[in-house]
């Protein structure tokens, strides 16, 4: 970026600061913010005070790309097939697609990795600071941002960027990806309109967040859905659906939104099904709590696997405090999770589901008993022959599991 044209965007951003404006949603604004600034830098030209601008349309132009958009980092956020992006420093930006990482030939000042954040945190209401050396937001297209800032880094700002995908909406697009087959998919949706509690399992990048949006485009029209996440990252074609997201605290401390109460909050919100993008901590005892209750739900949880995630988050509700005992939390889990879905990222970068369990509701030992429905044989999800033992929401709602189950389809 030329010495004039950084001098303009310098001052075109002070004055984005001064009045507190998000040029990122105006474009019409954005140029007029631009105009002025390259007017008065070329006024300033002329008495000899600067160098002149050779065209300043063209600078206008390249300024407003710049701050309406992500700069370098602009066609890779255009580009369909990029699943996500991170910067680990200013001269190493990587790609994944398709689920395989590449180091691109960007490079970028330090400066400039700085200006990307605070453009991408613009419309988020969210900061990072040395007092905040963590952030997680939402973009304006519903892409997910995670900043590190020096010196919890040892150098540089670490950013990932998760992009939001529109293009898989539902079971039958994940059975068209391989992820599953066309027999457990309808198994999995007879479990959605059953109002079964699913747990959904993986690593980072396995696609839980995917799977869930799946499972609940299966839900009934009617369905009033409640999603509670950290930062948005659901996106949900449902009629009547309420989504929200956790809130950082002020500069002074205060106003701080967590998970747990977003949770308390959902319930006053009459849901017919509660949804908690990802329980990581005390958290997942109030959703225990709020399945204990009947209501359908569903999360995710990250695992190496379906009875790991059990353990987990039969582990997990202990750290709401010295009170809570896991002679009441393992039987909990037990009687309230019907099934889980684990999720894998393999080495190809195709994401498949490779394994569906359905706990029993007993606990032998302090172990969950959980049958395996769904497993992955020859590199094949297929029917164990085994049934779900909690039959009775099955029954209620009209279905019978033998011709999905029996079935031989693929």
């Amino acid at each position: 970026m030329s010495t004039a044209v950084s001098h303009i965007t310098d001052q075109v951003r002070e004055r984005v600061r001064r009045d507190g404006v998000d040029l990122g949603t105006d474009h019409a604004l954005a140029s007029r913010y631009v105009r002025d600034e390259v007017q008065r830098y070329s006024e300033r030209a002329l008495s000899g005070a600067l160098p002149m601008l050779a065209d300043e349309a063209h600078t206008a132009r390249q300024i407003v790309a710049a701050i309406t958009g992500f700069g370098v980092l602009q066609p890779f956020l255009d580009d369909p097939e990029i699943e996500e992006i991170w910067i680990n420093g200013p001269e190493r930006v990587f790609v994944a697609r398709a689920g395989v990482p590449e180091l691109t030939d960007i490079r970028l000042a330090a400066s400039e990795v700085r200006d990307l954040v605070e453009r991408m945190l613009q419309s988020s209401g969210r900061r990072v600071d040395l007092s905040s050396p963590f952030v997680d937001a939402s973009l304006a297209d519903g892409s997910r941002l995670h900043v590190v800032i020096p010196d919890v880094t040892q150098r540089h700002w670490a950013v990932n960027i998760r992009k939001f995908s529109k293009r898989i909406r539902d079971l039958n697009r994940l059975v068209l990806l391989g992820t599953l087959t066309r027999q457990s998919a309808e198994f999995l949706r007879i479990c959605v309109l059953s109002g079964q509690n699913i747990l959904v399992s993986g690593a980072t990048q396995s696609g839980k967040t995917t799977m869930l949006n799946a499972l609940l485009s299966a839900s009934r029209a009617t369905d009033r859905i409640v999603t509670v996440e950290e930062t948005f990252e659901l996106d949900l074609d449902a009629r009547d659906t309420v989504g929200m997201q956790c809130r950082q605290p002020s500069l002074e401390g205060s106003g701080e939104i967590s998970l747990r109460r977003l949770i308390k909050e959902a319930l006053r919100m009459r849901p017919d099904r509660l949804v908690v993008g990802e329980v990581r901590e005390a958290e997942t005892l109030d959703l225990l709590i709020a399945l204990n209750s009947g209501l359908p739900g569903m999360c995710s949880i990250h695992a190496n696997g379906a009875r790991d995630a059990l353990s987990k988050l039969s582990t997990l509700p202990l750290l709401a405090g010295r009170n809570i005992d896991s002679s009441f939390i393992v039987p909990t889990v037990a009687n309230v999770i019907d099934i889980v879905v684990h999720c894998e990222l393999q080495q190809s970068g195709q994401r498949r589901v490779t394994e569906i369990v359905a706990p029993s509701g007993a606990v032998t030992e302090g172990v969950i008993e959980a049958a395996t429905i769904f497993d992955l044989r020859h590199g094949v999800l297929e029917s164990t022959g085994s049934y779900p033992s909690k039959m009775a929401r099955f029954t209620a709602a009209g279905f019978d599991l033998t011709a999905a189950l029996v079935w031989g389809g693929s």
